[in-house]
């Protein structure tokens, strides 16, 4: 915002990290800077094998989707008013970078527990169960994800080495009911998600067949 008092209030992308069991927010994380460019891929679900030659427009479930962003952090402003920001001034950007890069770590205390229990005799231990991200990109887009590609670009450093300013690049998987199921709170949420897209299309403009040179199909 520009502190004027009719300026848009501008929203902010980012991700949530909730229980999968519970659906608890855990954490919030907010993108400092909204990026300009949001790259998604939709792979068609259809029927495979002898039924796609005989029945070719069946879908077998939602499309997989990728998201792919790339993200800027920079701690240039904060470090001229350090008495306001003494955190940024001590280290830099490496809480806003752990806060990210936590996502697809494991919980230390998990990782301690299931050793214990490895050095202990115990056959079967289940890997450690990670909060569930849900990737928001305003209100009408709110979907649960997988990280599936995560890089880090350090660009400048202040005299300790901290990084000040950085690009992160985030590839995601929409988790859809195919992965999470209908009763699952993640499920529920990518059901929203999807309805909303087909409420958004209903708002579309209708267009005619003359408006693409044709009078008639048959």
């Amino acid at each position: 915002m520009t502190g004027l008092s009719t300026s848009p209030r501008l929203l902010k992308g980012g991700l949530i990290l909730i229980d999968p069991s519970s659906g608890a927010v855990l954490r919030v994380i907010t993108l400092q800077y909204t990026p300009d460019l949001l790259t998604r891929s939709l792979q068609p679900q259809s029927t495979g094998g002898s039924a796609a030659l005989s029945e070719p427009l069946r879908l077998k479930g939602p499309p997989v989707e990728t998201l792919k962003l790339e993200a800027e952090l920079d701690a240039t402003d904060q470090l001229e008013f350090p008495d306001q920001h003494g955190a940024v001034v001590q280290v830099g950007l490496h809480p806003q970078l752990a806060a990210l890069e936590t996502i697809v770590y494991p919980e230390s205390g998990a990782l301690i527990r299931n050793n214990q229990m490895a050095n202990a005799g115990t056959l079967e231990i289940v890997p450690v169960q990670a909060p569930l991200p849900l990737f928001v990109w305003s209100p009408s887009r709110v979907v649960p994800v997988r990280i599936t590609e995560f890089s880090i670009v350090e660009e400048a450093f202040d005299i300790n080495l901290n990084p000040i300013r950085a690009r992160v690049s985030l590839g995601m998987r929409v988790l859809n009911v195919n992965d999470l199921g209908f009763g699952d709170k993640g499920g529920h949420l990518y059901m929203v998600y999807h309805q909303s897209r087909e409420r958004m299309a209903r708002k579309a403009s209708s267009a005619t067949l003359a408006s693409l040179g044709l009078s008639n199909l048959f």
